[in-house]
């Protein structure tokens, strides 16, 4: 522990002077703005003395953790617990312990927290009044939804009729205790139509958390707390952990508002709150992170665009990140980047997921041909395994195969996207029932994806959006005598799937009947 303070502490000298900051992003004339009030400085304000209890089921539950955002305190034997706060924090909340029932607001959306509004003689009572799950969740699930953004009522109409069912049979079909956690991006800028997601949330009828994004912000605000102020007035803090079962889970915000604009970025306030929470968590225990922006992802090699990711598009202090995360059996779920990857990589799994909305609602699919979805995180006791669900689709549905000659710079090389793929799966081929062999991993573009989205008029709905160079293509030369071809993949955990390859020239694959053609 001595050495991470050591480290924390560090870090937040040096960001108080904006010395972790990209040189490129200090040349724009707004970076002046950017930390007007010591934003990565570790702050206090007027003291507020906070008191309360946590109960369960009427009693005192000893050993809930309870914070205001920076300090963390234990409860008593009683449930007793005291906090020295001050007014620069918005929220006091407590992390949910395992085989505990989710509080929650009338929609569904978790409730967990109590807004900070001291008397005149700056002192809070706040209690927390918890139930003991029914269930144990040692084993339970928890379905990540990054980018639902919906921008108007047709859209929001497309979560409900489309994912919320989907939601609902994923659940029943799993048969353990579920919730859920929108992984930012929740609006497409309409502010307004948070109370369409939180209707949503309310049908699928489990918990859910939410993570705040780019497109959830207040854009009129100047500073970075200013910006979050519509999305903590339905949802509570911007930052919190609860457990289930054997895993800690923490909801981080890695979206830094600047006025003009926003970075992937972690404030030190934050990374504070994160090494107190962590220090009651044993080493060796299972963490999984969910926060919008991907720590680090890989879009920016696969597309040649420089030797460091944009600063909107991975976080810029992540090697603060990693070394609180060192001790433990880390995860991160991570979205915004509408595309499937997995990294393993500096001592974690991260996990940038698909979208809900897959390419904003204009079409089946992501950029990087990824359908649209979720990802469903299955544990066991400490043992997690992932599995991604495509809306509408079977949940065996994990390939899509295209014939030779789907891919022009491949001609005689059948082609199959493995969207949830990591470098543990294998993939073969093969042809009239005869296996050939492994495929070749290499990065391209989804012929399918090509078809949907390249053209200035394509889509329709969104003539910006265009094809994306992913890393889960799987390519293998055939024979032209070859009548049936099949492609299997088995992933890390030993499931396998197949999918026929087609014989038309055009990608052609699975379609929906969906709104957007």
């Amino acid at each position: 522990m001595i050495a991470r303070r050591s480290f924390l502490h560090s870090l937040v000298g040096a960001t108080t002077g904006a010395v972790l900051l990209p040189r490129d992003l200090l040349a724009h004339a707004e970076a002046v703005a950017l930390d007007p009030y010591g934003r990565f400085g570790v702050r206090r304000g007027e003291p507020v003395r906070v008191r309360g209890r946590v109960t369960s089921g009427g009693r005192g539950l000893s050993h809930a953790l309870v914070s205001d955002g920076l300090d963390v305190v234990r409860t008593d034997r009683d449930g007793a617990y005291e906090l020295s706060s001050d007014r620069m924090r918005s929220h006091v909340f407590v992390s949910i312990p395992a085989g505990h029932d989710v509080p929650l607001n009338a929609p569904g959306t978790a409730a967990f927290y109590h807004a900070l509004a001291p008397d005149a003689r700056g002192e809070q009572r706040a209690d927390f009044a918890l139930r003991r799950a029914e269930v144990p969740d040692d084993r339970h699930a928890t379905l990540f939804l990054a980018d639902p953004q919906t921008e108007d009522a047709e859209e929001m109409g497309f979560l409900h009729a489309q994912t919320v069912p989907d939601v609902r049979a994923t659940v029943a079909r799993l048969g353990v205790p579920t919730i859920g956690i929108s992984v930012g991006d929740i609006m497409f800028d309409n502010l307004e139509l948070y109370p369409g997601y939180e209707r949503a949330v309310a049908a699928t009828s489990i918990p859910f958390f939410q993570v705040i994004g780019n497109h959830d912000l207040d854009f009129d605000a100047t500073i970075d707390e200013a910006s979050t102020a519509t999305f903590c007035s339905r949802f509570g803090p911007r930052y919190y952990s609860f457990d289930r079962g054997a895993v800690h889970y923490v909801v981080l915000d890695d979206v830094l508002w600047h006025g003009t604009g926003y970075i992937g970025h972690l404030g030190a306030e934050q990374l504070a709150w994160l090494e107190n929470d962590l220090a009651y968590i044993e080493a060796g225990r299972t963490v999984i992170v969910a926060t919008h922006i991907p720590v680090e992802g890989t879009r920016y090699l696969r597309e040649g665009s420089g030797n460091r990711p944009a600063l909107g598009s991975a976080v810029t202090n992540r090697e603060a990140l990693y070394r609180l995360l060192e001790p433990y059996r880390a995860h991160i779920v991570t979205g915004h980047m509408h595309e499937s990857e997995h990294l393993f990589a500096n001592g974690v799994h991260e996990n940038v997921i698909g979208a809900v909305c897959g390419a904003w609602w204009s079409g089946p699919i992501c950029g990087d041909g990824t359908p649209n979805g979720y990802s469903i995180y299955e544990v066991d006791g400490d043992s997690v395994r992932w599995t991604y669900k495509a809306t509408e689709l079977p949940l065996d549905h994990q390939i899509r195969a295209y014939p030779a000659g789907a891919d022009r710079r491949a001609p005689t090389e059948i082609v199959a996207n493995v969207w949830d793929a990591d470098s543990e799966w294998r993939v073969v081929w093969y042809e009239d029932g005869v296996r050939r062999g492994s495929m070749a991993r290499r990065i391209g573009h989804d012929p399918l994806s090509m078809e949907l989205h390249t053209g200035p008029e394509l889509p329709p709905t969104r003539t910006w959006v265009d094809p994306y160079m992913t890393g889960h293509l799987y390519y293998a030369p055939v024979a032209a005598t070859a009548t049936e071809i099949v492609v299997e993949a088995t992933d890390r955990f030993g499931r396998t799937y197949t999918a026929r390859v087609p014989h038309e020239s055009s990608p052609g694959g699975p379609r929906r009947n969906d709104p957007y053609r």
